[in-house]
């Protein structure tokens, strides 16, 4: 039953986790730049991922498989490409608020099971096409909602213009670093689905301290004493930023990359509620509606398309 559903739940587990993240990152750009931000969710969640391994090994039986060359390759692949993706997402932010931020991003679901079926060989049939393209229509529409202009405006100025480039682009990246994920952790050959998603993890998360730290400390060093008087939502960002990453890297292990993102757009869901209640967002028919189409092309792709 669980290695059936088991990728849902992970999905849905790292979709809220996910949200929680991103409102403590938003809160963190008060006090840092976006490079500080997003080294804050590696750096903070480095020893919960470690914690997290070692249970794991523990609870198997399990001892450091050999690897790969290509393992390595995909990691760092995975590493710069999700790097790429959180800062454009932060920078996001000061574009605009909360939940539009989010939105434009959200095109990684549509993005991954592109870049998926072109470049790695992932077949998604088309009923799964279909549960995808509605909840990215839904996700259109929400954005195109939220974004608001001027009278003199129209639906393309809405959707083409500077924070919808940054969104795409952080989307395309978010997409890359599925992919590889996924491949790194498929190219250790375990019996296990659990087990070498955690070892991904923590090779991705160490590989993203040493660069992003790096650059740090060369350009940005007062970064750090910021992060210490910032403890406190650091941890909370990166206890669920690794609890995240725990339910993407396991489900991406387990089912197509491209069906684990298409799922994981409830996590948008989640995002407005997390602005409405916290940030006082307002939602309007519209995005209600963009709402409704999410969450159906969701459990059209749990219940036909999969």
């Amino acid at each position: 039953m669980f290695e059936s559903w088991g990728w849902v739940y992970l999905t849905f587990m790292a979709a809220g986790s996910q949200a929680l993240r991103t409102g403590g990152q938003k809160h963190l750009t008060q006090h840092l730049t976006t490079h500080g931000v997003t080294l804050v969710r590696f750096a903070f969640g480095l020893p919960f991922a470690v914690i997290y391994l070692f249970g794991i090994m523990q609870l198997q039986d399990r001892a450091l498989p050999e690897f790969p060359s290509v393992f390595f390759i995909f990691c760092l692949a995975g590493a710069l490409s999700q790097i790429l993706a959180t800062m454009l997402l932060v920078y996001l932010f000061s574009l605009r608020n909360f939940a539009v931020g989010t939105t434009y991003a959200r095109t990684e679901a549509f993005l991954t099971a592109v870049v998926g079926a072109l470049l790695f060989g992932e077949v998604i049939n088309f009923q799964g096409w279909l549960a995808i393209g509605v909840s990215v229509i839904g996700v259109v529409i929400i954005t195109a909602v939220r974004t608001g202009i001027d009278q003199s405006g129209g639906l393309l100025t809405r959707l083409f213009n500077r924070p919808a480039a940054v969104g795409l682009a952080s989307g395309f990246f978010f997409a890359l670093s599925a992919l590889f994920i996924r491949q790194a952790s498929l190219s250790l050959h375990l019996d296990s689905f659990a087990f070498p998603a955690a070892l991904t993890l923590v090779t991705l998360i160490v590989m993203q301290c040493v660069m992003l730290g790096s650059y740090l400390i060369v350009t940005q060093r007062d970064q750090f004493a910021i992060m210490a008087q910032q403890w406190k939502v650091g941890a909370f960002v990166g206890g669920t930023s690794t609890l995240g990453s725990i339910g993407w890297f396991t489900a991406f292990t387990m089912q197509n990359a491209g069906y684990v993102k298409a799922l994981g757009q409830i996590e948008f869901i989640f995002t407005l509620a997390i602005s409405m209640l916290f940030f006082k967002e307002k939602s309007s028919r519209g995005e209600l509606l963009g709402m409704l189409l999410v969450v159906l092309g969701i459990v059209y792709l749990l219940v036909v398309a999969r």
